[in-house]
């Protein structure tokens, strides 16, 4: 049974969860961004020139790189990330025999 005292809106200004997160903090997601687009100086794998380029474009580089060099997961996680996880659907025929029985002095069909 619920407490009837948890069930009761809070009223204008009262704080529930004294300890709950602080205001302002930023969520994880946030901060895994913030990091991402961070620029910096990098070696192209490809052609080997130093350039300016964000976290997130060496780490799909080093996928990239990992890709061709026959690791299956990396490739895996490439294409998944540029077109989409493969659905994977399931066909289900069902034959539904009607038929009839008798229930007293009635015929039914079930």
């Amino acid at each position: 049974m619920p407490n009837p005292e948890n069930l009761k809106m809070p009223q204008k200004g009262e704080v529930r969860n004294p300890d709950g997160r602080p205001k302002g903090s930023r969520n994880r997601s946030t901060i895994v961004r913030e990091w991402l687009d961070v620029i910096r100086k990098a070696e192209n794998p490809f052609n080997k020139e130093k350039v300016e380029m964000t976290v997130a474009d060496q780490l799909v580089l080093a996928q990239i790189s990992k890709g061709l060099k026959g690791d299956t997961q990396a490739f895996n996680t490439l294409m998944d990330s540029g077109f989409g996880k493969l659905k994977e659907t399931v066909e289900n025929q069902v034959e539904i025999k009607r038929t009839k029985i008798q229930w007293g002095d009635k015929e039914i069909e079930i």
